[in-house]
């Protein structure tokens, strides 16, 4: 059955994980809008999708210029099916070294820009009573992994907001799908990532995850990226879309296997848990 193209607006689709949304939207006949760093908005896509295909400059820690690229791009193309909050960065620090100029930007563009951008975007949505946001999250955002403390923060934060809003907005005729991808052999432990290097003695053991990540993951991670844009054309598809969704064996299996450690420990300690109720 044909159907009708629908409007992808993406955000951080410079490379990486955004930019195979964006040619697996496109390779189905969907509009897409992408968000670049480039300032003056190029992007490689754009001579061979022309009719389709539209791009904006947007640096994602540039809080106050969200809403006006939301809605020049709203404007050029008359309406936003799908949002892909894509924008993003990884960190691989030890809690106790990471300093706040460390990782506050890191919070900036992967949680209050993909806050903000889902504000200025949800107004269209509810007008059209319609719409799915896809917000990026990690398997990090469910399950920490020292070295990883702060990232995982960030990402956790993305976790708890959207399951909220996905609540709010459900009967508006809008889903919210929180995805989780595991390593992808994309950017991430590449350029995406910011490493830390000030290891104490007594965190010797801890040494080879912050210093070594990048070189002993880069371009080893299990998951083709060119799968990942697939994966988001069957999820948008779906008539009830997950809230939640893993993407990559790996991403799977650790949360399967931090979901039932949960369990476990929730009922080792269930006494001590009930024992504040007295109502």
């Amino acid at each position: 059955m044909s159907r009708s193209p629908r409007t992808w607006f993406i955000t951080g689709a410079d490379k990486g994980l955004g930019l195979e949304t964006a040619k697996a939207a496109l390779s189905v006949g969907d509009r897409v809008v992408v968000t670049v760093l480039d300032r003056d908005g190029f992007h490689p896509l754009a001579d061979s999708f022309s009719d389709r295909f539209r791009a904006f400059a947007l640096d994602a820690r540039d809080l106050a210029a969200l809403p006006d690229v939301v809605a020049a791009a709203h404007a050029a193309v008359g309406r936003i099916d799908i949002l892909v909050n894509n924008a993003g960065f990884g960190l691989v620090s030890l809690a106790e070294t990471t300093k706040p100029e460390a990782y506050r930007p890191l919070f900036e563009v992967n949680f209050f820009a993909l806050v903000e951008m889902t504000r200025a975007v949800l107004p269209i949505l509810r007008k059209q009573r319609s719409g799915h946001i896809i917000n990026l999250s990690s398997y990090a955002g469910f399950m920490a992994t020292p070295g990883f403390g702060l990232y995982a923060a960030s990402k956790f934060g993305v976790e708890g907001f959207s399951e909220a809003v996905a609540k709010e907005v459900r009967d508006l005729g809008i889903r919210v799908t929180i995805v989780e991808p595991g390593g992808f052999r994309s950017d991430f432990a590449g350029p995406s990532l910011v490493q830390g290097h000030d290891v104490p003695a007594d965190y010797a053991a801890l040494a080879e995850v912050v210093t070594g990540y990048a070189a002993r993951r880069h371009g080893k991670q299990p998951n083709n990226p060119a799968l990942f844009g697939t994966a988001l054309l069957r999820l948008v598809d779906l008539p009830e879309p997950p809230v939640r969704l893993p993407l990559g064996r790996d991403a799977h299996d650790a949360i399967t296997a931090e979901v039932q450690a949960v369990q476990k420990e929730l009922a080792l300690w269930r006494d001590l848990s009930v024992s504040t109720t007295d109502l």
